[in-house]
């Protein structure tokens, strides 16, 4: 048997678990925090991460929770319409519609399809040691775990990509995130439909996410003075703020955003009021350079431990859940051999730079604070033809992790 140890219990984590158990392995998942339960955001599954979700058979649980996306709006931040795109057809034929969910519910259906023994909860890694012919993790605990191959998807903050790489930290990229989910959904907000909001350094999110729910993001320019750690409080994950940015995720959170967009768009007003501030998380929009150095001998790196994106694009996790199928399958085509992982990182590495690059050329316009730029903007979205938005999402939804060549 194949002794394969995975660090980090979230949706990377936990995906890559149930895709190589598929594939007849039966990993070992191990997670800092003592429960598995997040709060406050949503996450948006496009169609190259449902591909593999469909292949897990997990597409009809997460349907029944999450709210479709068949059409993005973009407006203005008194509501008026800059341009749409339809996402139900496209030219070749294929849907780039979507769906999105609490992440929390995501996180409960991968987390009940891994059996309990499987996963291991306060198990905060310390170090880990490849021993030529397997991985020695050892845990905050005590407890120590021997394996073949170590698998690092911890996070922005990875402890294995720390001891693996020793490389610079995190780059902020100018401005703070903060992201939410509201009980009301406002009688003005279109059905089955993800909208952004343009202002001056500013920009504001929507979109269903099932349950009766709407979700939303918003982000504002802000200088950042250090790049701090998660800090876990019980079972929560809380981003540690530069006091500029605000003195934590939970202090006067709604406060701050009443003012922040005021006079916006009536429904912006609306769900930042509906969203109990306990449950509105704050972060800053980081990402990492790329970097071709994913892993050495029987460790590699998954998700936003080896590239993390700023959330522009809504592809943080769906590239981790693409990172665990193409990882599984190469274990399923190389079996217990180095090869299986440099293989993995050869196929990823051009897939997730180009879309983290993306995200960050996407993030850094719509933060446009100049007169002159912002009409460049708006000039620019309300002119494309929706045939041509069309094309360039599928560049990023049209990836299958299911079918590519290993």
């Amino acid at each position: 048997m194949v002794r394969i140890a995975i660090i980090g219990g979230g949706i990377g984590g936990l995906t890559t678990a149930i895709a190589l158990r598929q594939f007849g392995f039966e990993p070992q998942v191990f997670e800092q925090a003592p429960a598995l339960l997040d709060v406050g955001a949503a996450i948006a599954i496009w169609p190259n991460a449902m591909r593999v979700l469909e292949r897990l058979e997990l597409a009809k649980q997460i349907l029944e929770k999450a709210g479709e996306i068949n059409e993005i709006r973009w407006l203005d931040q008194n509501g008026n319409p800059i341009n749409q795109v339809s996402l139900a057809d496209t030219s070749n034929g294929h849907s780039t519609a979507g769906v999105a969910l609490h992440r929390a519910d995501l996180q409960e259906i991968l987390l009940h399809t891994v059996p309990s023994s499987s996963v291991h909860l306060a198990n905060s890694l310390l170090d880990q040691t490849d021993n030529g012919d397997h991985v020695l993790a050892q845990f905050a605990n005590g407890h120590s775990n021997e394996s073949d191959f170590l698998i690092g998807a911890d996070g922005i903050h990875s402890r294995v990509r720390t001891q693996l790489l020793d490389d610079a930290s995190p780059t902020y990229r100018g401005y703070a995130v903060w992201r939410g989910i509201s009980p009301l959904i406002p009688k003005s907000l279109p059905p089955a439909t993800a909208i952004e909001i343009h202002g001056r350094g500013k920009r504001f999110g929507i979109g269903p996410v099932g349950l009766g729910r709407m979700g939303w993001w918003a982000s504002a320019n802000a200088a950042n003075t250090s790049e701090r750690a998660v800090e876990r409080t019980g079972d929560r994950k809380i981003w540690k703020q530069g006091e500029n940015m605000g003195s934590g995720p939970l202090r006067n959170t709604q406060s701050d955003l009443l003012r922040l967009f005021e006079g916006w768009f009536r429904p912006v007003i609306q769900l930042i009021e509906a969203t109990p501030s306990a449950s509105i998380l704050k972060t800053g929009a980081f990402d990492r350079p790329p970097c071709k150095e994913w892993g050495n001998k029987r460790i590699t790196l998954l998700g936003d431990a080896v590239h993390p994106t700023t959330p522009n694009l809504g592809q943080g996790g769906c590239m981790a859940i693409e990172d665990a199928m193409v990882l599984a399958r190469c274990f399923q085509k190389y079996g217990a051999d180095e090869k299986a992982l440099r293989t993995y990182e050869q196929l990823r590495y051009r897939r997730t730079l180009a879309i983290t690059r993306y995200s960050r050329i996407y993030g850094a316009v719509g933060q446009w604070e100049n007169l002159f730029a912002r009409g460049l903007r708006r000039t620019a979205f309300s002119l494309m033809p929706d045939t041509v938005a069309r094309r360039l999402m599928q560049i990023v939804f049209d990836y299958d992790a299911c079918d590519v060549k290993v």
